[in-house]
């Protein structure tokens, strides 16, 4: 028994001294040592070359540190007050939460401090905005961002020039001018963006150019000038344009809700009330067309859109803060004179449709009376201004031309005195109306007694409109301006329902809308203020104007109503030309047209002798519904053409099948009892369509 359990230790030894060998061998082949002297010609750059890139960097961290230089250089005694005017200064852009000033030996500042920042964003609108600032005739700030300082360092000593980039043909983005009928274009979404549709409103019925399901996930809104379609998306705006709607550019903003383009089509303003969640600015402007973000900013608090204002030529922005009025200037997009305006009371302003002219009007305060102000840019010059008492509020309207600038003042009309205080009682209403174009720019006053519903312009004349008196019985008052007198009540029309205006663009021509439930319309021409038709539109909740001011839309959207929802095209006359009636419909939108190149000489000239067009163009509308009247007939044609076929095939399957019907009903030929199948008779109805006159001289 002794020598078996021997035997077998003595086996287990050698098949384990066994597979050692084997191990042993293995290693010996699989020996991935480099051989003594080897040189690896192959660097870390092409093998972990994606990795490298990623690797931290000493500035890394540092995106909201701000070096500023060309302060005062200052010894012990005066620190303290230098600290509080950098402190004071910089501060108002965002959390300062580190200051660092290098001194010398003996304690005097170097000419230069480090600002740390809460987030980067504020660093960044602290360098855009103070960057060439002068504290004082001796010292200008010289202000960049730490992380600069690096890119600077890495600039190679030797210039080489720039590879030159294969030429790319750039789409036409303003194909739709050229339309020979100067047919207008509009935008229709359904179910919030699903689909989306493009169409050309052409006669007799408008043609669709371009459907896209999820198009937007929001709305979307034309530019200015009509140059870009906008889509609104999670992740940001994407501009589209040309003949196939191609997408032109688009803008990282997170979970963005509002858009503003500027007058020129020059910036993008985008809103996210949601972005410092993703670590982003809640408004950022954007050049549109390098695509790059030019500036942002973090208001505190809800945001009252559109948060800035932009003159009429892209060259200036302004906003309102607490007691301060703010005017920047492109393409720096720094504050005008590196401060904002100190403007104690401002509560609105409001920029000139045609010049570089701002309007802002201040509140009471105490004995000091409101005032509106009109002050020229750049230069902070106040052109005019105007004392108002016993304000409540002050609404400003600009004259699409800038000729007229109306200031609407609600006004107490009485107070007493309670226990010391004054006590205000009751409103009456008055429109304080600037003349731009006269010399000093003076000023007309209408008053009225009865509270105003709605106040508009006639975008291109003297003339404006006025809705007023109580809910149950309001009045719709027209009045006339000319030069050197006041204005002049031109018509009124009372017992009206209706709550909005909406001119005709090119002026004259004008739409009574009631917005509320019943939808009544009324079509009526200012030239003699004759009522060309008064009609209805339940439910309807916008109304909307084509560019030329020859149709008009009206629309129940889904945002307002559930059911009945669409959209109906009408002549300027108020002549019905078609419903559309869409499930889910939600916005219709037309295409903008950029301002006319004719003069307005040439307009009056044209106006003049439009008797001696209309000639050419009843012609071509004649041929264009013979036209589709042609096609209709053909389509009638075609469709009874199919329907013989149909009968004649039918027919000749039921004599086929005689012979089985026969065998079902004991050889009995029902076939005879039904005169009608024997004697079949053809009957032609006609009806009256429609009667065409031709006058021939």
């Amino acid at each position: 028994m002794a020598k078996k359990k021997d035997a077998e230790k003595s086996a287990q030894a050698q098949e384990t001294e066994k597979v050692a060998k084997e191990e042993v061998n293995e290693e010996e082949e699989c020996n991935f040592d480099d051989p003594k002297g080897f040189v690896d010609k192959i660097s870390d750059e092409e093998l972990l070359g994606d990795l490298l890139s990623e690797r931290p960097c000493e500035t890394d961290g540092f995106d909201n540190v701000i070096v500023i230089d060309g302060i005062p250089q200052v010894g012990p005694e005066r620190f303290e007050k230098l600290q509080g005017v950098i402190t004071r200064m910089y501060s108002k852009y965002g959390t300062i939460i580190n200051v660092y000033y290098p001194k010398t030996e003996n304690g005097h500042t170097k000419g230069y401090v480090f600002i740390e920042y809460s987030n980067a964003q504020s660093a960044l609108e602290a360098v855009t905005t103070t960057d060439n600032m002068r504290l004082d005739k001796n010292h200008t700030f010289l202000v960049n961002l730490f992380t600069d300082f690096k890119k600077y360092e890495e600039i190679p000593n030797d210039w080489e020039p720039p590879e030159p980039q294969q030429y790319k043909e750039q789409r036409d983005l303003h194909y739709y001018l050229l339309e020979p009928d100067a047919y207008d274009q509009f935008s229709v979404i359904c179910s919030g963006g699903n689909p989306v549709q493009i169409w050309q409103n052409t006669a007799p019925q408008p043609t669709k150019l371009e459907e896209r399901a999820r198009w937007t996930e929001m709305y979307v809104q034309w530019s200015p000038i009509g140059t870009y379609l906008a889509t609104l998306h999670f992740r940001g705006i994407a501009l589209w344009g040309g003949p196939a709607f191609e997408q032109i550019m688009k803008f990282s903003h997170t979970e963005v809700q509002f858009i503003e383009f500027s007058p020129c089509e020059n910036y993008l303003v985008t809103y996210s009330p949601n972005a410092d969640m993703h670590n982003q600015s809640r408004v950022i402007m954007w050049d549109i067309r390098r695509g790059e973000g030019m500036r942002s900013f973090d208001p505190e608090g809800p945001a009252i859109w559109p948060m800035f204002r932009w003159s009429k030529d892209d060259k200036y922005f302004a906003k309102i803060g607490n007691n301060m009025l703010s005017i920047y200037e492109t393409p720096s997009f720094g504050l005008l004179g590196k401060q904002s305006e100190k403007v104690c009371g401002i509560r609105d302003f409001a920029w000139s449709p045609t010049d570089n002219i701002l309007a802002y009007w201040v509140a009471e305060d105490s004995n000091i009376p409101a005032r509106v102000v009109l002050m020229e840019i750049p230069s902070r010059t106040e052109v005019r201004a105007n004392n108002l008492f016993n304000v409540c509020d002050c609404k400003m309207h600009w004259q699409k031309s800038g000729d007229y600038l109306c200031v609407k003042v609600d006004r107490y009309t009485r107070c007493k005195k309670e226990k010391g205080e004054n006590k205000y009682i009751g409103l009456y209403y008055n429109f304080e109306i600037f003349h731009m174009r006269e010399k000093s720019i003076p000023m007309d006053s209408v008053e009225i007694k009865e509270p105003i519903h709605a106040f508009a312009w006639e975008p291109v004349g003297s003339k404006f409109a006025i809705i007023h008196g109580e809910t149950s019985n309001m009045n719709v008052a027209f009045y006339g301006l000319k030069t050197g007198d006041k204005p002049v009540l031109l018509k009124k029309f009372e017992k009206r329902s209706c709550n909005t205006l909406f001119w005709s663009p090119v002026g004259q021509f004008i739409v009574l809308a009631d917005l509320r439930s019943n939808g009544v319309l009324e079509f009526i021409d200012t030239a003699d203020f004759t009522v060309m038709n008064t009609t209805d539109h339940y439910g309807v909740s916008d109304v909307e104007w084509d560019p030329t001011g020859r149709y008009v839309v009206t629309a129940v959207s889904l945002w307002k109503f559930k059911e009945d929802t669409g959209y109906w095209i009408w002549t300027f006359q108020g002549r019905i030309l078609s419903r559309n009636n869409m499930p889910k419909f939600c916005q219709l939108l037309w295409r903008p047209r950029p301002p006319t190149l004719l003069s307005v000489e040439q307009q009056k000239e044209i106006k003049k002798n439009l008797k001696n067009y209309s000639a050419q163009f009843e012609s071509k509308d004649r041929m264009r519904m013979t036209r589709a009247s042609k096609e209709v007939v053909e389509k009638r044609a075609a469709t009874m053409k199919k329907f013989e076929e149909f009968r004649t095939s039918a027919l000749e399957k039921w004599r086929e099948q005689k012979e089985r019907r026969l065998q079902m009903r004991n050889n009995v030929d029902t076939d005879e009892l039904d005169s009608d199948l024997q004697n079949v008779e053809e009957e032609v109805v006609e009806f009256f369509i429609k009667e065409e006159t031709t006058i021939i001289n």
